[in-house]
């Protein structure tokens, strides 16, 4: 283990993966604002839906977040010059996942995956060669890094890619109902709208994506398979690019290739006035239980986590129970209608609540179809009628059609949901079974 984890091999990847890491971290942070997803998504909205039990992170007042998104983009800037590194790599962490956990409308596995990337990118020595902080530094300058370093990107990669892959097994995957109803509203794009349209087009979609997503990294690692595999990423993530709009998230995939190639390979490339390193030293530090310890509970943690839908009742696609950290993406489709009732305890009133007075249309889309939304939103509706000093009931109808089929109730309308708590390991009783 010791050999496989720290005899030395050459930098080269890990350089080039920290430049390219850097400004994609700047383009997703400026982009956000100039996309105006930061004035919809943080600024706009009355509240957030932030992940349950950290309400207590808040977007900033005003146009505050806009300062704080440029200032994220600035981090990510020292990072690809690797200035100040393993702060500016902190913060840049720190920032995207307070952004991360203070809203969930516009949750996806991408977020999640950078949220994930940013702090182990804190500890690795990705700033030891064209960087600032070598140049004022000389004497931290390296050309070679542990082989742990490269590994713990494979492995979560696989993790990853091997769970996406699993999921996609399922019914309304394989007979492309799902890729069907995610293409229909591709209709409207130039040129290949009416492509995405075709049968063909879905069964290549989703059989290509299961193959994909389960052999890319074996192939990837399997030098005469590599230079196919790679074209095939880049054919793949620039279609998701294109098609889905995913932000920098193609374009990640695709810098991760650089651990997938011989580092002379990437020297020659990208870093060409740089030295080789041959000596294939074996440097065991003194921690070196401690590291593979902290490296084994981290990855079981990553093994464990999609696997906890199996311990809650009825299918995920219908309660969202264990559907988030779980690299579940574009699984399926959800639409729903939605009306919450409050009774005023004193009076016995009921009074209609209207979601447009409340929330942007993105966000009733979400309190209309994911349980976890709509307690939330059932919660804040009680501390909202609290501040008017009135006790009220929260009750919820509503109907929910997923991958297309008949709508069915979701919530147990006798339930009053504002007095309700939250478990996040155990299933929710006043959700409706799906059959």
């Amino acid at each position: 283990m010791n050999k496989f984890l720290f005899k030395h091999i050459d930098n080269s990847g890990l350089i080039v993966f920290r430049i390219v890491f850097g400004l994609l971290c700047f383009l997703e942070s400026v982009g956000a604002v100039f996309t105006g997803w930061v004035r919809r998504t943080l600024i706009e909205p009355e509240f957030t839906f932030s992940f349950i039990g950290f309400e207590w992170l808040q977007p900033l007042p005003g146009n505050w977040m806009y300062v704080y998104y440029i200032v994220m983009g600035i981090f990510g800037l020292l990072i690809m010059v690797g200035y100040k590194y393993r702060f500016s790599m902190f913060m840049f962490a720190t920032m995207w996942t307070a952004t991360y956990l203070m809203q969930k409308s516009s949750y996806n596995n991408h977020y999640y995956l950078l949220f994930i990337l940013s702090y182990l990118m804190v500890f690795l020595p990705a700033n030891r060669y064209a960087s600032l902080d070598v140049k004022l530094n000389p004497t931290l300058k390296r050309i070679s890094m542990p082989s742990w370093c490269k590994w713990i990107f494979v492995i979560q990669l696989f993790i990853l890619y091997t769970y996406a892959s699993i999921a996609k097994l399922y019914p309304d995957w394989l007979d492309t109902s799902v890729v069907a109803l995610l293409m229909k509203g591709k209709a409207s794009y130039p040129i290949i709208g009416e492509l995405l349209q075709e049968k063909w087009i879905h069964y290549f979609i989703a059989y290509g994506g299961i193959l994909f997503d389960g052999l890319i990294i074996p192939l990837l690692l399997f030098k005469p398979t590599r230079k196919y595999a790679f074209f095939a990423s880049i054919f793949f993530h620039l279609f998701n690019s294109i098609v889905f709009q995913i932000g920098i998230f193609p374009y990640l995939s695709l810098a991760f290739s650089l651990f997938f190639f011989e580092p002379k390979t990437i020297k020659n490339i990208f870093l060409k006035k740089k030295e080789f390193y041959t000596a294939n030293e074996l440097k065991v530090p003194t921690y070196n239980k401690l590291l593979i310890g902290i490296f084994s509970v981290y990855f079981l943690i990553h093994i464990a986590l999609p696997l906890r839908i199996h311990f809650f009742e009825d299918n995920v696609l219908w309660t969202e129970e264990g559907h988030r950290l779980s690299w579940r993406m574009m699984l399926r489709s959800k639409s729903g209608s939605a009306r919450y009732t409050v009774i005023d305890e004193a009076t016995n009133n009921a009074i209609p609540i209207k979601l447009d007075d409340y929330l942007t249309k993105k966000q009733q889309r979400s309190a209309s179809t994911k349980p976890d939304f709509i307690w939330q939103f059932a919660q804040y509706l009680k501390q909202d009628f609290a501040k008017q000093g009135k006790s009220v009931k929260v009750y919820v109808r509503t109907y929910v059609r997923v991958n297309g089929k008949p709508s069915k109730q979701l919530i147990d309308p006798k339930v009053d949901l504002a007095n309700e708590e939250w478990h996040h390991f155990k299933h929710h009783n006043w959700i409706l079974p799906s059959k």
